[in-house]
């Protein structure tokens, strides 16, 4: 779809200066172009939550959004509530905190809720881990940590974190590199650069592709990951797909397969900061390649397979959140392949989630414009 510029009406914004600090806490104007799609508009439906990391929809429409910060908020017919009770310790600093939520796929007769967040337990610094728990009035309660990294760092970059099931009820969460690289990424014995695969309770399945591997983490799926911040099930094949932040370029899309090596540090596509070589090589043939990579990056945050017939050009394919560039990506898909980048909302803001609600309606969480939906004309 091609962009227009020929509308000049804006949503009216505080006047701020534009930097790191107005991402977090201001807010600013979408611009013309992002609310000007061709053949699309966008309605802010929600406001105030500085870092909306997570959403999801509970039965009857309201949405449970996470705040970075440690915060859970219900929010009704636009209306942002008192954030929830009775959260556990979060230790948010840098890119940690309060990160993605789930429900589970039978919520209607269990009612847990899933979570990802930095947790202090266990020593100084913090390490990513993942809690269960119901929704009682304004408080979770039974609250159950059903995993939670080893080896906390007082690092404050990269946690993950996205949560997904599959159609078997398996549980799928990512937990990044920590910033220590191979370190940790190459070695099965160590959390962080993992993809990781539980039964909904926390209990390990028999068939996990390390279980029996001397020293591994028996949940882990799949390594050799760098900071993965979008997972989602392709609703046509029943995949895992996940998306991670390269370095300086080489952010990747990767199918998510048992027991494989998707390279980090060893392969990649990007240069690290300040342009020096990182990665040996592109290719290594016991090595995973991407799906697709981006060069340069564009920060990638958030990711969802749209399958409503409200935008039927784009039924099957991937949305994914460009935190850089402040807009989505389209991208082709066809079965286990992704191709044809096409660039929507430019101007958006910082894109943290996009995601389908079951209204059918595309919706996109940005750190200062809000929640917007995507309203086809």
């Amino acid at each position: 779809m091609k962009l227009m510029n020929i509308c000049k009406t804006l949503w009216s914004a505080k006047t701020v200066n534009f930097g790191l600090s107005l991402a977090i806490t201001g807010v600013f104007t979408i611009s013309a172009v992002a609310q000007q799609q061709d053949g699309f508009t966008l309605e802010k439906v929600a406001d105030g939550i500085a870092v909306p990391w997570g959403m999801v929809w509970l039965p009857g429409g309201d949405m449970l959004v996470t705040n970075r910060i440690g915060e859970i908020y219900r929010v009704s017919d636009g209306v942002v509530g008192m954030p929830l009770n009775s959260l556990p310790k979060i230790h948010a600093n840098g890119q940690g905190g309060l990160l993605d939520i789930h429900l589970h796929p039978n919520y209607d007769e269990n009612g847990w809720i899933y979570f990802s967040y930095s947790s202090p337990e266990g020593g100084s610094g913090s390490h990513t881990a993942v809690m269960r728990a119901k929704l009682d009035g304004n408080s979770l309660t039974g609250q159950e940590v059903i995993y939670k990294g080893e080896g906390n760092t007082d690092r404050r970059q990269h946690y993950g974190s996205r949560i997904a099931f599959d159609d078997e009820g398996y549980l799928y969460f990512s937990i990044g590199d920590r910033g220590a690289h191979f370190d940790v990424v190459q070695d099965l014995s160590q959390d962080g650069g993992k993809i990781y695969r539980l039964h909904d309770d926390g209990r390990i399945p028999e068939d996990n592709p390390f279980v029996d591997t001397a020293g591994a983490k028996p949940a882990v799926y799949s390594y050799g990951h760098r900071n993965p911040q979008g997972m989602a099930k392709n609703p046509a094949t029943g995949t895992i797909w996940a998306h991670e932040h390269g370095p300086q370029g080489g952010d990747e899309v990767n199918v998510i397969q048992p027991g494989k090596n998707y390279g980090w540090p060893i392969i990649g596509y990007g240069v690290n900061y300040g342009g020096a070589p990182l990665a040996v090589a592109t290719h290594r043939d016991d090595v995973e390649q991407p799906v697709f990579y981006w060069d340069p990056s564009i920060a990638p945050s958030g990711m969802t397979f749209v399958t409503s017939d409200k935008y039927p050009d784009w039924q099957g394919d991937l949305l994914v959140g460009s935190l850089k560039f402040a807009h989505l990506v389209l991208l082709q898909v066809d079965g286990d392949t992704a191709s044809s980048p096409q660039t929507l909302f430019e101007g958006v803001g910082r894109v943290r989630n996009v995601g389908e609600g079951p209204d059918g309606f595309i919706y996109i969480a940005t750190e200062g414009n809000g929640i917007l939906r995507v309203v086809p004309n």
